[in-house]
């Protein structure tokens, strides 16, 4: 396992690693003295620290020595996302795929998928496990406007859009499921971690 440690101002450390989700597991189990926050990414984790405490070279040997953990989480933490696939992009994806759309929505459906990270807007997950015969690029064009709800594919990942906002990710369908919500606790639905299934509904 390589990890490669960045400093990040004074106060964190930027860790680039491949198992993201399974270092910060490891890092959190251990409660690293004077680690505020872990802040994951695609292929990093920020670690920021308070300076009253530690210091980037201690910590940053503390980090060294960590090994990922596997960071399975239960199955009561599993979230299923009902989903009616009606996407504006959904046949696109399909010719893209070299597939017939109702194979699209299987494998979409079928998939086991980890918030990876979030990230673009408040609620937004990057949900890895997307099947690879679906990594299609985003649109060369961008929509002004996609609406809450919208639930959609780029590259290796996909995601359900928390509010209505620009994007170019390639539109399947739609749901219900609020995944930021201001007025629940914690508001978001989907946080790094969290286990995701999406289920076809009419």
């Amino acid at each position: 396992m390589t990890v490669r440690l960045l400093p990040c101002g004074r106060r964190a450390v930027l860790v680039e690693i491949d198992d993201v989700l399974g270092f910060q597991a490891a890092v959190t189990s251990l409660g690293l003295a004077g680690v505020e926050e872990l802040v994951p990414a695609a292929r990093t984790l920020l670690v920021r620290f308070d300076p009253a405490v530690t210091d980037a070279d201690r910590l940053g040997s503390a980090l060294r020595a960590v090994s990922p953990v596997d960071s399975t989480v239960s199955a009561s933490a599993e979230v299923v996302i009902p989903v009616v696939y009606d996407g504006e992009d959904l046949a696109e994806v399909a010719s893209d795929a070299g597939l017939p759309v109702e194979a699209v929505v299987a494998r979409h459906s079928a998939g086991s998928y980890v918030s990876a990270f979030c990230g673009f807007a408040p609620g937004f997950a990057y949900l890895s496990g997307l099947d690879s015969a679906l990594h299609v690029s985003r649109r060369s064009s961008p929509r002004t406007r996609i609406p809450a709800g919208s639930v959609a594919i780029a590259g290796e990942y996909s995601a359900v859009y928390p509010s209505a906002s620009p994007g170019g990710w390639r539109l399947l369908g739609r749901t219900d499921v609020p995944v930021w919500d201001v007025e629940r606790d914690p508001p978001n639905l989907l946080p790094p971690g969290t286990r995701v299934r999406f289920r076809e509904v009419p």
